[in-house]
């Protein structure tokens, strides 16, 4: 009962943070920067924004796997305020040690380029810069702190920003 509990708080925190976090900044603000509306292409290369729905499709699902794995298998959110119980390794995590921060700027670098609006490529880059500086202020040293050798063994393992090809698998 006590398990179910939580698990019940991990998912709905989870929902919350996700409205709050992710859709904001990937749905809200390149909104209110575009309205959606297309531009000319980049480059004059109409074909290029299938990449950029490519890049939204690919990052949707993961964002959402992920904050679905922050809840059910951590235990928590991926708000620093009600953080996991657990270290999340499976997943898209046994690739990348950031899955949500790269899928939120996959999303939107994905609208930069579908709508043609060089605002977004410039927000994409503006947000994973500050997402890059919270990860080694503040996430990663906490992680350490949390988690110790558990962290210490999955960091060794599993790069910050470039996914492994090769899932990582825990001891």
């Amino acid at each position: 009962m006590q398990r179910m509990s939580a698990v019940l708080g991990s998912v709905l925190g989870s929902a919350l943070f996700f409205l709050v976090a992710p859709c904001v900044l990937a749905g809200l603000i390149p909104w209110s920067m575009t309205r959606w509306e297309f531009r000319p292409a980049f480059f004059g290369l109409e074909g290029a924004r299938s990449v950029g729905v490519l890049l939204i499709l690919v990052g949707l699902p993961g964002l959402v796997d992920s904050f679905a794995r922050f809840a059910l298998q951590g235990l928590g959110t991926p708000a620093p305020v009600a953080p996991t119980r657990n270290l999340v390794v499976t997943g898209l995590y046994r690739h990348v040690r950031n899955p949500i921060y790269l899928a939120v700027v996959a999303i939107i670098l994905g609208q930069a380029i579908l709508f043609g609006d060089w605002r977004l490529v410039l927000f994409g880059v503006v947000l994973w810069l500050a997402f890059h500086l919270f990860v080694v202020a503040y996430e990663e040293p906490t992680l350490r702190d949390t988690f110790g050798s558990e962290y210490a063994a999955y960091r060794a393992n599993v790069r910050r920003w470039v996914p492994r090809l090769v899932p990582w698998r825990a001891p």
